[in-house]
């Protein structure tokens, strides 16, 4: 008889002792086959080096294709008492999902994009999705629904994970929903005692045997019956919207170390193993302007937000912000994977960016080659293809320093319209309305910028020491949101490039590090000007291994994975078993 449990925990016996290394080798193939269990420098390369950051050493990178090979992996791994690094997408950036230094156990890492499911229910308003799928999937399984997931491309990198989005409590681009967030999940941890547990808190009823649970979950074989709809929130609070508006107050409006928004999945960093989780979906707004504004008096657009916020009946849906050096590094920089989207889509990005994972490895090996082959022939063959951006955008690059791209739906339309016209032109901005192509262009362009960096850094090896990312949450309430270095850090910076979710206030401010000057030392200063300033940080990218994390956060991990089993060492803490 079908259990209706909707919540439950099971303690699983383990496996018996598994001696490392070879052992546990033959056993992993065993699982996932020979092809799946990739071994060496050449062939982890791509899974053990961060998008930005991070890079370290792997007894073995594991692809499992069902989350029953998942759970089999986990289970060997804890029997061979290994560490457990898991894997989606590898977009992050602070090096959250990769390892990073040196481990006192063996490392394996577990990457999940080969089980990519998605399941609609109740109607289209929730999905239950697995862990290798992308919010691009996501986007275009809902659009025929009329609904669309919490994140849109480019929230935070394209290709990124939805669970990734989950675990790194993910804020995006949209003004009105928050950061990622679920209390709704299936996932598997070791309690204090070393015992190993799958928790089903997905309310949804799929029996109790784990394998049973977990074919049933992978192939949506649930009906109706199975389905609850308990207390448990599958999406921020549905209050962010509120909060946001809060223009006086002195704290900022959404950041990692939030402990309102920590719960079991939500904010793990990775401390579990992550299965399926439980989201809301959002209806889609069907119609919609979007405003592209310019000015060279910071001042200006700090009055907009203001009065956008505080006074606008209608939130605006997004207000993305583009400096006019991060518009040219985009420009110069992210040509390629602007045009590769505007082109193929974004379902192509992961296929390119697989075979420039190719050629750079290729490159590694090849004496006369560079070792950054693939980001030199992107970059080469990018520089043949005419100017990309809209004749209007190129001419307010030359005309405004800042740069806002303003998307309003609804009756907020007409309010925007309204506002803009008695505003501008001003002596210092102007704005005009965009055209469905430029609207779209404008958007890939501002979502391109943190691609670039990187590029810039490829190329530029001789110029560039490294890169300083900080992702901050500055308070709703400070009025000084763009950043005036001391002379002696900004002496030391080859470019600063500023881009953010201007409403909320959250900001991603690159540094290109001259080569030769200290980057960890640069890096302190700034953050202690940050703290000096009540922001927040990180404010959405999670703290990976760039940042220190606060204790909310450390309480939280420990409370996951008292063993710490699973990515040791994360937010700079303990690597050692137990918290040693």
């Amino acid at each position: 008889m079908q259990s209706h449990e909707t919540e439950l925990d099971l303690a699983i016996p383990a496996l018996p002792p598994i001696a490392g290394g070879s052992a546990l080798l033959a056993a992993l193939r065993d699982i996932v086959g020979k092809r799946h269990v990739l071994t060496g420098e050449a062939e982890t390369c791509r899974y053990t080096t961060g998008y930005r950051f991070g890079r370290g050493a792997v007894l073995a990178v594991i692809r499992p294709g069902r989350l029953i090979e998942q759970w089999r992996v986990l289970r060997a791994c804890l029997a061979a008492q290994t560490i457990m690094i898991f894997q989606s997408a590898n977009t992050g950036l602070t090096g959250g999902s990769t390892p990073d230094g040196i481990y006192e156990r063996d490392v394996v890492l577990i990457n999940t994009m080969r089980i990519g499911g998605i399941h609609v229910i109740q109607d289209g308003r929730q999905v239950v999705c697995l862990p290798g799928a992308t919010l691009d999937m996501l986007e275009r399984r809902l659009k025929p629904l009329g609904r669309e997931p919490h994140s849109v491309i480019g929230s935070s990198c394209v290709g990124a994970s939805v669970v990734g989005g989950v675990c790194n409590n993910s804020g995006g681009a949209l003004i009105r929903r928050g950061p990622a967030y679920t209390e709704m999940a299936l996932f598997a941890n070791v309690d204090d005692d070393g015992v190993l547990h799958l928790v089903n808190h997905l309310g949804i009823a799929l029996g109790n045997d784990p394998e049973t649970i977990l074919r049933r979950v992978e192939a949506g074989a649930f009906d109706m019956a199975d389905i609850t709809s308990p207390p448990q929130r599958a999406a921020s609070d549905h209050c962010y919207a509120t909060h946001v508006r809060g223009i006086d107050q002195p704290t900022p409006a959404r950041f990692n170390a939030d402990p309102s928004r920590l719960y079991e999945a939500s904010g793990c960093a990775g401390k579990v193993m992550l299965l399926a989780v439980r989201l809301d979906t959002f209806a889609m707004e069907e119609n919609t302007a979007t405003f592209y504004i310019g000015s060279n008096n910071r001042e200006e657009f700090t009055t907009l937000r203001r009065h956008v916020l505080g006074k606008f009946a209608s939130l605006p849906i997004s207000a993305e912000y583009l400096h006019r050096d991060a518009y040219d590094v985009a420009e110069a920089y992210g040509k390629d994977m602007f045009l590769a989207i505007r082109w193929l889509g974004t379902a192509s990005i992961p296929t390119l960016m697989k075979a420039k994972a190719v050629l750079d490895a290729i490159g590694k090996r090849v004496p006369f080659l560079s070792a950054n082959v693939g980001d030199r022939l992107l970059q080469r063959g990018a520089r043949l293809l005419p100017a990309h951006l809209p004749s209007r955008m190129r001419s307010y690059r030359a005309r405004f320093e800042h740069h806002l791209i303003l998307k309003v739906g609804g009756d907020g339309i007409e309010e925007a319209r309204a506002y803009l016209s008695g505003a501008y032109p001003s002596a210092f901005g102007d704005y005009f309305e965009c055209t469905v192509g430029e609207a779209r262009d404008a958007f890939l362009h501002r979502f391109v910028a943190a691609g670039a960096a990187v590029r810039y850094r490829s190329l530029h090896g001789d110029e560039v020491e490294d890169i300083i990312a900080l992702d901050i949450a500055l308070r709703r309430d400070d009025r000084k949101w763009f950043e005036e270095l001391p002379g002696d850090i900004a002496s030391n910076i080859v470019k600063s490039l500023y881009y953010g979710h201007f409403f909320c206030h959250v900001f991603h401010q690159d540094y290109l590090v001259r080569k030769g000057a200290d980057t960890s030392a640069l890096e302190h200063r700034m953050l202690a000007i940050l703290d000096e300033r009540g922001a927040e940080y990180p404010a959405e990218h999670n703290v990976g291994h760039l940042y220190v994390a606060k204790p909310a956060m450390v309480d939280h991990f420990q409370t996951l994975d008292p063993c710490n089993i699973f990515n040791p060492g994360i937010g700079q803490t303990s690597r050692s078993a137990r918290w040693r």
